[in-house]
């Protein structure tokens, strides 16, 4: 909050407290804390309730949304969300009202290819979190873009994941790799009847093609994997929802865009050789909130954004993620993908989940 500068707070009941040390040591007032829930809250701790800044009917007849022209939609922020970047510690990426608008667009032709809209009897769940780029595109963008009902979680609880799936016939899930490992590993899954999900999405980290093919096969879901960042609004690569794919690929390009693959000398690589993304596009962010460092580091002359990520592309434009570039692991000047452990490690029906690092010698 210190580095964005908050000027307001809103908070859930339940994490008054912790809210309020937060907003002492950002500098801001209690007057602009305001608890935020389905109901309304009594005043806790001095904290109103967010109803308490509706204006009057009045006010709310008169008021008018400022409108920007295209250029200036551009650059305008609409959101900071804050990542790590290609390396290092948390920075504030600036979205602009176009990114959200182009990556929204996007998504919703991936999402409808060979599924013309409007897509009938679509639910979601949402669990994502809705400060993470994932969870702000598809939970509040897409989904009232594509006029799609979103059965929103307070928090992740698995067997409350499972149970939503079960009551409301929810037929799409965008998930995270770790929660497809809890569907194919925990036990309690098979207490619930999640036949009505038909699509998943999956991204946010590698997922293995073994787990990906496993789930696919015992659930009879259609899994499809996407490749995406924070510096991209969101996505950036993915699998059309139409397609099917049992490879472990992340999918083609998304429209509108544009990417190349170098090696360490700056060079392209050749379709099947690894090599660091670059993509460009109108979905690539503004830069990093006051960092002006990283943001020369990360967006480059031509509008290129350095990923930081290493892919391989082959020859129909299909692409597979090998591994964030700084988490190579190299062994005898080989490098080695930490997912790639993982994979195999998660291949064993005793490992619950796995997690690998590299260790300097």
């Amino acid at each position: 909050m210190t580095n964005v500068e908050a000027k307001m707070l809103l908070v859930h009941p339940a994490l008054v407290p912790q809210a309020l040390a937060a907003a002492t040591k950002a500098g801001i007032q209690k007057s602009r804390i305001y608890q935020m829930d389905d109901k309304e809250c009594p005043v806790k701790e001095g904290i109103q309730d967010w109803r308490a800044l509706i204006g009057s009917e009045s006010e709310g007849a008169s008021w008018t949304w400022p409108k920007f022209s295209p250029e200036k939609s551009k650059t305008t922020i609409a959101t900071i969300n804050y990542s790590s970047g290609t390396t290092g510690p948390p920075k504030g990426v600036m979205i602009s009202h176009a990114c959200l608008i182009a990556n929204a667009t996007q998504s919703v032709f991936l999402r409808s290819y060979n599924k013309p809209l409007p897509l009938k009897d679509e639910r979601w769940v949402g669990f994502l979190p809705l400060y993470h780029a994932y969870g702000q595109l598809y939970n509040c963008l897409v989904s009232c873009r594509l006029n799609t009902p979103v059965y929103v979680m307070k928090s992740f609880v698995f067997t409350d994941f499972c149970a939503a799936i079960q009551d409301y016939k929810i037929t799409t899930i965008h998930l995270a790799p770790p929660v497809l490992v809890m569907l194919a590993k925990r036990p309690e899954t098979k207490n619930y009847d999640l036949s009505s999900v038909e699509d998943v999405l999956c991204g946010a980290a590698p997922l293995s093609r073994d787990l990906q093919n496993e789930c696919r096969k015992r659930f009879g879901w259609n899994i499809l994997q996407g490749w995406g960042m924070t510096e991209v609004t969101c996505g950036g690569i993915s699998m059309a929802g139409g397609d099917a794919d049992e490879t472990g690929s992340v999918g083609k390009l998304i429209p509108n865009s544009e990417c190349k693959l170098l090696d360490e000398k700056g060079n392209e690589v050749k379709p099947g050789e690894p090599g660091e993304l670059y993509l460009k596009g109108p979905q690539v962010c503004l830069g990093y909130w006051r960092n002006e460092a990283a943001t020369k580091e990360t967006l480059l002359p031509g509008g290129w954004l350095k990923t930081g990520d290493v892919a391989v592309c082959n020859e129909e434009g299909k692409f597979w993620i090998v591994d964030r570039k700084k988490e190579l692991i190299k062994v005898n000047a080989l490098q080695v993908a930490p997912a790639e452990l993982e994979a195999v490690l998660l291949e064993n029906e005793h490992v619950a989940d796995a997690a690998v690092v590299g260790i300097t010698l």
